[in-house]
């Protein structure tokens, strides 16, 4: 209800370069230097690993004046690293806090991934979590419209409008604020998961063809809400929520691999 790479900030690329620089990372033999600043190799696979970084995809899809361009501005970050103010910087504690937040934090990530990618998930797992998720699902659909403004005062007014036979969809043309406004307050079908929870209990709340006698107020303002009809919910089939699915049952295997390993290992 209701980047392009040259514009991302570099901040996450330049903590993650300063780690590697400030902790004296090790790198693949296979790797090369790409370019040498006071003393300090960039490689190409700190290369690759920023330019991957700043575009969201493989590095090696990147054209040579992307390349140059990010290859220059990971340049820039050595520079600053590296130079003899930067040691003084490093003595900061909060300097060295935020350094080792964000070593852990890639270490954690890299295990959380490796996990991931050596999960495999049975027929059977997805069948059972199907069979969960459906019985957790709305068992309603409800169709609705709705009037949103900025204060209870309006909404209000339009409640009592409504009593002395104003048409709903006119008034919520002429006064909501919603995108659904033109076109009468309109939300077509929807379950009440897909709604905020104020929003979604109150049309629960009303029976089919009524509607909210006081105003209801969300996130969004203020709203007087009508439905109009409901209807039993169809549940998605198997292979339509299988992506979703697979997703929770991967996650809960993550969470009991977390659960397992924290055993012990917290004080």
């Amino acid at each position: 209800m209701i980047a392009k790479y040259g514009s991302k900030s570099v901040g996450t690329g330049i903590l993650a370069s300063a780690v590697l620089v400030l902790y004296g990372y090790s790198l693949p033999a296979l790797s090369e230097t790409v370019v040498t600043v006071n003393g300090t190799a960039i490689d190409s696979v700190v290369v690759d690993s920023y330019i991957q970084s700043r575009m969201n995809r493989p590095a090696a899809q990147a054209s040579a004046e992307e390349r140059q361009t990010l290859t220059s501005e990971l340049t820039d970050i050595y520079v600053l690293a590296t130079q003899d103010e930067a040691d003084e910087v490093l003595s900061d504690p909060t300097v060295q806090a935020q350094i080792e937040l964000q070593r852990m934090s890639l270490l954690a990530q890299a295990v959380a991934q490796k996990f991931y990618a050596g999960l495999s998930v049975s027929e059977e797992e997805i069948q059972a979590e199907y069979e969960i998720q459906i019985k957790l699902s709305p068992t309603l659909q409800f169709k609705a419209k709705h009037i949103l403004v900025e204060t209870q005062g309006e909404a209000v007014s339009l409640i009592e409008q409504l009593i002395d036979g104003a048409d709903f969809a006119e008034l919520a043309k002429e006064h909501s604020t919603g995108p659904s406004g033109p076109n009468g307050g309109d939300l077509d079908w929807f379950t009440a998961n897909q709604m905020v929870a104020p929003f979604s209990n109150a049309v629960a709340r009303l029976e089919d063809g009524r509607y909210t006698t006081d105003p209801v107020q969300t996130d969004f303002g203020w709203h007087v809400i009508l439905r109009e009809d409901s209807r039993p919910a169809e549940p998605p089939t198997l292979e339509s929520a299988r992506d979703n699915v697979t997703r929770v049952v991967q996650n809960k295997k993550f969470q009991e691999y977390l659960a397992k390993i924290k055993e012990g290992a917290v004080e």
